[in-house]
């Protein structure tokens, strides 16, 4: 039997009830992007339930028979972040926020970092990335000086031209930043950047981004199944987010669709255990830069990938899908918002349209997870196997 977690990283489903204190009133990742788009053609998820979930615009888009079950999930940590929702869907509270920099990183750190990297850097302000390496590229490939900057998350971010400088060294230098970003220096993730010069000449960046995160701070869902034998598979940055930590194979993407592949790849092996995805253009080609159509196209190719998916699901498989986060792309800025998250159930063996309402916490997902695979969970959470059975 196979558990299967697939992470549509973003696609929240409308504010929570404190939202407000993340200046997100009134967002709503999907419904936004169906409105301004004149809708959108997804009609394997809304076979599933999509438009069934509870709030998700006044019920316009439910069918009479979901042939899967359906509700959403709050996020009881604080944050909005990648790393707190992917550790809350394992089974893990944040109790206290990630540091964020929206002034940019102390000038102590940043003479530290220059002084062990061996060279200055440019930036170090919050912004968005493309933008960013458009207005100090020159000036990067000119002088080799790494480009930084932040976002309203826990995040370093580093981006250089990698054609000219090399990859090797991009990594290099992220790896340094994630060792001296602790403590008082905390943050959640150091993220690289690399870019090229296409053949038009213009800046783009790779499907090389590596995300350095901080290990869990105690055992997650998937340490408890590994240490049971069963197989934790990740695909995508999900060995990234978690820093390895209760991974047992991983398979990393360069795109969204290429996630698909892997995952269906995973499903046909024999093993039993998780096979935990993320699918991250959601989030980084669309949400943060804005970009409502191109995220409704997004959501369109994956419904499109929906029958593959079902159709490698094992008899006793379990396939579920859900966000980490909301990241409207008709909100102000360029950050993610606080939202809920969708959750769709679908199996062979699973009930059909069971309404599984509000869940009080993304944990539920992962105690449900080792619930069907026969192992504890982190005790956070509740599982919801038996109304589904």
């Amino acid at each position: 039997m196979k558990g299967i977690i697939i992470v549509t990283d973003s696609l929240g489903v409308g504010a929570m009830p404190d939202a407000k204190l993340y200046n997100d009133e009134g967002v709503n990742t999907f419904a936004n992007i169906w409105k301004s788009t004149g809708g959108l053609k997804i009609p394997n998820l809304l076979s599933l339930g999509w438009g069934n979930i509870t709030g998700l615009m006044d019920g316009e888009l439910a069918v009479e028979n979901p042939k899967g079950c359906y509700g959403k999930m709050a996020e009881i940590s604080m944050g909005k972040d990648t790393t707190t929702g992917h550790w809350e869907l394992a089974g893990i509270r944040t109790e206290v926020p990630f540091k964020t920099y929206p002034e940019g990183f102390p000038a102590d750190f940043m003479a530290e970092f220059e002084k062990r990297i061996g060279i200055g850097c440019i930036g170090n302000y919050p912004a968005s990335g493309t933008e960013i390496i458009e207005k100090l590229g020159d000036e990067h490939e000119a002088t080799g000086k790494p480009i930084v900057y932040t976002s309203a998350d826990s995040v370093f971010q580093i981006a250089m031209n990698v054609g000219k400088f090399g990859l090797e060294r991009l990594y290099e230098i992220c790896k340094i930043a994630r060792e001296l970003l602790v403590d008082d220096w905390a943050c959640g993730r150091v993220i690289a950047r690399p870019y090229i010069i296409n053949e038009e000449g213009k800046r783009e960046r790779t499907s090389d981004r590596h995300d350095y995160s901080v290990t869990p701070p105690e055992d997650t869902i998937l340490d408890l199944l590994k240490a049971n034998g069963k197989k934790v598979y990740a695909v995508g940055k999900i060995s990234d987010i978690f820093n390895g930590k209760g991974i047992t194979d991983s398979a990393p993407t360069k795109s969204d669709m290429d996630g698909v592949d892997k995952t269906i790849e995973a499903m046909k092996m024999d093993f039993e255990g998780l096979i935990f995805t993320n699918l991250v253009d959601f989030d980084a080609k669309y949400g943060h830069r804005r970009d409502p159509k191109g995220y409704g196209k997004n959501i369109e190719a994956f419904d499109e990938r929906l029958p593959e998916i079902i159709q490698a699901l094992g008899d006793e498989d379990v396939m579920m899908v859900c966000a980490d986060h909301g990241n409207d792309p008709t909100a102000k800025g360029t950050d993610h918002t606080r939202e809920y998250v969708p959750l769709l159930v679908y199996g062979k063996n699973i009930k059909q349209g069971i309404d599984l309402g509000i869940r009080e916490s993304f944990a539920d997902l992962g105690a449900t997870i080792c619930d069907f695979l026969g192992t504890k969970s982190t005790g956070l959470g509740k599982s919801f196997k038996e109304e589904i059975l």
